[in-house]
């Protein structure tokens, strides 16, 4: 294996970025407190994240903790600028700073030291290339992807060699975009957002897993919740869920409040069967739900669910699931 991870559990904080909502500093402090209080160790950030205000939070958060005794990680790909604008799409109540794609070797190394500065801290331990997929750049995703290859990962590579950082990968919402990546450059792992998760999960099934299996790269899974969706709200892949996702998640629900389970527990830890994954990283910005979704990491599942669900055709056969009861 590439990489370990402290729990099975982290901790991804876009929305302490300010995503789609204002977030007070003093609830978001507090969330990142609870998380700690609660023995969650491994944090996940990035400057998009309301262009820099997560990874300020995080830093703030965890300021009078020995840095030995947690793991961050933080992106690249993406330059903050001191240039101001008027924000919109999911970050919209985030700094006015401009962020701006760049994957080259030079501002990767810029953008490790802006977020050391942001998150007041001597080292980070993983770096994630940024959105470097189809759904960030379209067309033109090959062409942005081999920059990154080309820039990102060769400096990446290098600060790894001198144990500057612990390990490096992408951080993306895609599969082709890791299974790609595995082809051009040898990297430890992924950040792999939404396409391991009960609504979405058969391309990594089919291609990254095994890949992942047989190079011993590890995979954090974020966006478990798919957005939101999966845990009552309407957002699914960062936009409003369309009517067959809602009708899907509507039949998911139904056979886990059969079996009186919640389907948040049965999409954690869906997410987290696999063996190559080290770590599912909910998102939140309440502080009571660290301990919601702690709980349901550890609530027992009926086989019989997941075989209501394999027989619905709503899991695919080929997928690991945790321990049944």
């Amino acid at each position: 294996m590439r990489f370990e991870l402290p729990g099975r559990m982290g901790l991804g904080t876009a929305p302490l970025g300010n995503m789609y909502e204002e977030v007070p500093d003093t609830r978001a402090i507090e969330t990142l407190r609870t998380a700690w209080e609660a023995g969650i160790r491994y944090f996940d950030t990035a400057p998009q994240y309301g262009a820099g205000l997560s990874e300020m939070r995080l830093g703030e958060a965890l300021a009078d903790e020995s840095r030995n005794t947690f793991v961050v990680s933080t992106k690249v790909g993406r330059m903050i600028l001191d240039e101001q604008e008027t924000k919109q799409g999911i970050f919209a109540h985030g700094r006015t700073n401009r962020v701006v794609y760049n994957y080259s070797e030079s501002a990767t190394l810029r953008s490790i030291e802006d977020s050391l500065e942001r998150l007041n801290m001597d080292r980070i331990d993983i770096a994630w290339i940024h959105d470097c997929a189809s759904d960030a750049h379209g067309d033109r995703w090959e062409e942005v992807h081999d920059q990154a290859m080309n820039g990102a990962a060769r400096a990446l590579t290098r600060l790894r060699e001198e144990g500057v950082i612990r390990a490096w990968g992408l951080g993306v919402n895609r599969v082709e975009a890791c299974t790609r990546a595995l082809e051009r450059a040898d990297p430890d792992g992924f950040l792999l957002a939404g396409r391991y998760s009960l609504l979405d999960h058969e391309g990594a099934l089919e291609t990254l897993l095994p890949e992942c299996d047989r190079r011993g790269a590890r995979l954090v899974i974020g966006g478990a919740y798919n957005s939101g969706i999966l845990a009552g709200g309407d957002h699914y892949d960062y936009r409003q869920a369309s009517e067959e996702m809602r009708e899907r998640t509507r039949k998911l629900r139904d056979i886990c409040e059969r079996f009186g389970i919640d389907v948040r527990a049965v999409a954690l830890q869906f997410s987290a069967a696999p063996r190559a994954v080290a770590s599912v990283i909910p998102g939140t910005t309440r502080p009571e739900r660290i301990a919601e979704n702690q709980a349901l990491m550890a609530t027992a599942i009926p086989g019989a669910l997941w075989q209501a669900l394999w027989d619905e055709g709503l899991v695919s056969m080929d997928a690991p699931i945790p321990a049944a009861v």
